[in-house]
């Protein structure tokens, strides 16, 4: 656990990232809701349509995403805590309240 402590993990993934992405699945949503509309004198094929298209293009979409989303993290590791410098003097040695 301590070597994961020692890494930042930043997930810089914006909504213009997969905007495309969200627009193909709504595009595939309406042309299966179309081709339901088409085939609904046959109701038995026209859900077996829907079906086919949402699980056809689900895979390829979700590949298209989960690779977006891994191409926007960023490892980095993070730098040592700054040390003290102890060669630094305090503005006033005496720790007295020069104002009294």
């Amino acid at each position: 656990m301590n070597e994961l402590s020692k890494y930042s993990f930043r997930c810089n993934l914006t909504l213009g990232d997969i905007y495309l992405q969200v627009v193909v699945w709504l595009g595939v949503i309406f042309a299966s809701l179309a081709s339901a509309l088409a085939l609904m004198s046959q109701p038995i094929y026209s859900f077996a349509a829907v079906g086919i298209i949402v699980v056809v293009s689900l895979p390829f979409l979700l590949f298209a995403f989960v690779t977006t989303l891994f191409n926007h993290i960023e490892i980095s590791p993070m730098e040592p805590k700054a040390t003290k410098n102890l060669n630094v003097k305090p503005a006033n040695p005496t720790g007295l309240n020069p104002a009294l």
